[in-house]
């Protein structure tokens, strides 16, 4: 029997039914800052909804569970988030009366929980069917148009969160701005300078024996510490410095910011540089020398492509990871969508905190996705 169950099918089976049976799942709250109510599933819909959304989801969790195709179960993972999707919408019509503008509905546990499970089964299947990168960058651009059209229809506009946006959403743009240009910015620095880097520490075992031990220690330096040991030299760069003031820089902001991520996306660009030049076969740099190339076209023409997989892994680690500190940078007026985030702690405003999270996961995965596949496409070229 247990042959015919799938392992990762039974890991999803257990935390959906969790979230299903045990857990609530919407809450209600007074007022967006007082602890409110769990409400489970057939309690916050109406009972036809309910019916629909238990008798769709068990039947996913049957699927799960079972060794069935990929195909079906990616459809079922698919339908199940797009069900789970509806049916948080339509709690707060269902909870709370027209005429009380102050109570707020968020998803509690149970719809976090079973979100999980079948986002880990649609996964799940995704990898089992060895998808090639342009599907997955067409599956992701399916679920940004999904998420755009509800977004759209005004579904979800009852929600917590979206209250939250309604009232913070010329902000949301702006900081969210913010947030992209600190690590798309902090990532061009660093492939700028960390590219020809890597590339002399590559030709230079001396240069690589001194840099590369260098920025390891400053990777291990923690993200608040960082930010904070640019305080004192760029506030005193500024003060003597009319010309650095004007320009922004300044202990505060983000010049500190930029600079900080600068220095933790070095260590990714320049060592995966390194290992990528080293990878390039002898006999092919020896192919390119007898045919009367300069050291620069075989740099440019055959080392460089054939080292650019293990290159893009670096930007793909470092542009993942500048988008999750950026989230810190908030706390010295770096900006970004960690200024909801360190807004909604202070005010125990959990959608709040939400509002800045949610769009910052969703940037790191659409980055991972698509680095994922330039990655893929370069080494298909190299073969």
């Amino acid at each position: 029997m247990t042959a015919r169950l799938d392992r990762v099918g039974v890991v999803v089976a257990v935390i959906a039914v969790l979230g299903m049976d045990w857990q609530p799942f919407a809450t209600l709250k007074p007022n967006r800052l007082i602890s409110g109510q769990g409400l489970s599933l057939s309690a916050s819909l109406p009972t036809l909804w309910a019916a629909i959304g238990i008798g769709v989801l068990s039947i996913a969790t049957i699927v799960a569970v079972l060794r069935t195709g990929a195909l079906l179960r990616l459809a079922t993972g698919i339908v199940s988030l797009l069900v789970l999707a509806m049916l948080i919408g339509i709690v707060p019509a269902t909870v709370v009366p027209p005429e009380n503008t102050y109570a707020r509905v968020s998803p509690a546990s149970g719809f976090w929980l079973m979100a999980f499970a079948f986002a880990v089964m649609t996964t799940d299947a995704i990898a089992k069917l060895r998808l090639g990168p342009l599907a997955r960058l067409a599956m992701l651009a399916g679920a940004v148009v999904a998420v755009a059209v509800i977004l759209g229809s005004g579904h979800w506009d009852g929600l917590s969160i979206l209250k939250e946006y309604a009232t913070n959403s010329q902000k949301f743009w702006r900081e969210g701005a913010k947030h992209i240009e600190l690590a798309l910015g902090s990532l061009a620095a660093a492939v700028v300078i960390g590219l020809p880097l890597g590339v002399a520490c590559h030709r230079n075992a001396t240069l690589r024996g001194i840099t590369l031990p260098v920025l390891n220690i400053i990777q291990t330096v923690p993200s608040m510490a960082m930010y904070g040991l640019m305080i004192v030299p760029l506030g005193l760069l500024a003060a003597w410095s009319p010309l650095a003031a004007s320009l922004g820089i300044r202990g505060i902001g983000t010049a500190p910011a930029l600079i900080a991520l600068f220095l933790y996306s070095l260590l990714p660009v320049v060592a995966n540089t390194v290992v990528g030049l080293g990878e390039v076969r002898r006999s092919v740099v020896e192919a390119a020398e007898g045919m009367g190339m300069t050291r620069h076209q075989r740099l440019f023409q055959v080392e460089l492509p054939l080292a650019l997989p293990v290159i893009l892994t670096g930007i793909r680690i470092v542009l993942v990871q500048n988008i999750g500190l950026v989230t810190i940078a908030a706390l010295i007026g770096g900006g970004g969508f960690g200024t909801f985030v360190f807004q909604g702690i202070g005010q125990a405003a959990t959608d709040l905190v939400l509002l800045g999270a949610v769009p910052t996961i969703a940037l790191a995965f659409t980055a991972a996705v698509l680095l994922d596949a330039a990655i893929e496409l370069s080494e298909r070229r190299r073969l």
